[in-house]
């Protein structure tokens, strides 16, 4: 995705230890239009798929997960990263470390929100070693549903998660995917699809 791509390359900062800051128009402050433009981009490369339920985690993903689901004409839910008060009932739990965080959660889906009938698409903002989307797929498979396909905004290409999801048999589909990033001089190079 071209608009994509331009908008990480202007607005982008690459930190040491493979990390690319997109928190003025992604996972802090959200460009609205920009990810108006990402939920078609979604719809159009999913349109074979008849997609019941998106789901995501918190926080993230919710944005996207959301203007992305005005397409698809579907519920959102979200894995949450914490049990509360509001959570009734039974629920699917899986563990996911976070690449961002360097935390392990607990994380869990409410069981009256994905249901076995379900045609999942999961979308998240983005993939660096897979874990999170590796205890998504788990959450899914737990109830029953199929995991239909999986949408991220960024992909790592050069950390191993795409390779492991994919490997997976799971249809992953990766609006822009990073090939390097140097730290120092703030270059990032795309992979050409």
């Amino acid at each position: 995705m071209k608009l994509l791509q331009e908008r990480i390359v202007r607005d982008g900062n690459v930190k040491s230890g493979n990390v690319l800051k997109v928190d003025n128009f992604l996972n802090h402050q959200m460009d609205i239009e920009l990810f108006n433009e990402i939920g078609k981009e979604f719809k159009r490369i999913f349109s074979d798929l008849k997609i019941t339920k998106i789901l995501t985690i918190e926080a993230s993903g919710i944005g996207i997960a959301c203007i992305t689901a005005q397409y698809f004409k579907v519920p959102v839910v979200f894995a949450k990263k914490a049990q509360s008060i509001n959570i009734d009932g039974e629920v699917y739990s899986t563990k996911i470390e976070s690449f961002t965080h360097k935390k392990t959660y607990d994380v869990i889906v409410s069981k009256k929100f994905i249901s076995p009938e379900d045609k999942v698409l999961i979308i998240d903002d983005f993939l660096a070693n897979g874990c999170a989307l590796a205890g998504l797929i788990d959450l899914v498979r737990s109830a029953s549903a199929s995991v239909e396909g999986i949408g991220i905004v960024i992909e790592k290409g050069f950390q191993n998660g795409g390779e492991m999801i994919r490997s997976m048999g799971v249809r992953l589909e990766s609006l822009a995917i990073i090939e390097s990033m140097n730290a120092e001089n703030g270059s990032i190079i795309f992979r050409d699809e």
